[in-house]
């Protein structure tokens, strides 16, 4: 289906294999501590210095670095469960099947605003070094053979080859179409997560950078605000041109006699 991938073969081949030195499955016996070569980390950084938002791919290096804290989550599970705080927080009635399609559904739109911000940050890295890169065509590459390869693919080459200046996947005539189909079902896996106390990093990184993204208008105009407050770095105004500055401590001071 669209979502086949390598990586979805090789996670489905996992959850098959049973341990042949106990009872039950193998990957049930993994230690919850993922290792690192760094690549991760170089992506991160260079989004930072090229200014590039990737809170999908962000979040799931943080993931690393908790799964990294092995001896101190076993021991603030003890001080929660102390507490009455265990891993699940409520026993919620589901409907599986609704579920397992509202997974599904999930983890594809979470997947167009991952490549969306790998791909925003390869255009811009293009763009400061020269390069030319064609994004229809590593995508092309891509399908070819690495441990991103998937179906998912094709459909990226041809929304660069139906438009190649397009700002973002996500504003992909196809690609927004289905991010809107899928939308609701994102949000009840999100939600039941959230209510369940079950990180779902990835998927609440990417719906967030969703919600972000298609807003007119976002709440950076009280960040800006405070900037200007506490550091005098100026504001633009949405109904006049310029750059302008504020005595909000004054006028706060004032305002409070």
């Amino acid at each position: 289906g669209e979502l086949l991938s390598f990586l979805i073969e090789i996670t489905a081949d996992i959850f098959g294999i049973k341990d042949d030195k106990a009872d039950g499955y193998l990957v049930d016996k993994v230690l919850d501590k993922t290792g690192m070569k760094g690549t991760g980390k170089w992506t991160v950084q260079q989004a930072a210095d090229l200014s590039i938002a990737a809170p999908t791919i962000a979040a799931s290096l943080d993931s690393r670095f908790l799964s990294g804290l092995k001896e101190e989550r076993v021991e603030a599970a003890k001080v929660f469960k102390s507490g009455g705080f265990g891993d699940v927080l409520t026993d919620q009635v589901v409907d599986k099947a609704r579920l397992i399609d509202d997974v599904r559904q999930a983890l594809y739109a979470s997947k167009i605003c991952s490549y969306a911000q790998g791909m925003n940050l390869i255009r811009a890295k293009s763009i400061e070094k020269g390069w030319d890169l064609k994004l229809g065509e590593l995508a092309r590459i891509w399908k070819g053979g690495c441990i991103i390869r998937a179906i998912f693919l094709d459909r990226i080459k041809k929304a660069y080859d139906r438009n190649s200046d397009l700002a973002n996947l996500l504003v992909d005539p196809e690609f927004a179409k289905e991010i809107i189909d899928r939308q609701s079902a994102w949000r009840r896996v999100v939600c039941l997560a959230i209510n369940s106390g079950i990180s779902t990093p990835g998927m609440s990184a990417s719906l967030a950078y969703f919600d972000t993204y298609r807003r007119e208008r976002v709440p950076a105009n009280l960040v800006q605000a405070q900037r200007d407050y506490f550091g005098a770095h100026t504001y633009e105004r949405v109904d006049m041109d310029g750059s302008f500055h504020t005595e909000w401590f004054k006028i706060a001071k004032k305002l409070k006699d």
